[in-house]
């Protein structure tokens, strides 16, 4: 477990993120929180997850 956490760090984050949409209707901002938290998860291992590379398209759903 240790070796997989290390080599996609946000895995768990992305995979909140896909049952939250898929929960609900596929509507992004009623998951900004899971988001966010990816978003978090991304900034803190410097985007060297595979699974970063969609959370920017997530976050330009945000409202500002």
């Amino acid at each position: 477990m240790a070796a997989e956490k290390q080599k996609e760090p946000c895995k768990k984050e992305a995979c909140d993120i896909q049952a939250c949409l898929t929960k609900n209707n596929f509507i992004p901002q009623r998951c900004l929180k899971v988001i966010e938290l990816l978003q978090s998860c991304c900034e803190k291992c410097n985007n060297k997850s595979t699974h970063c590379g969609s959370v920017s398209g997530l976050l330009k759903t945000k409202p500002k």
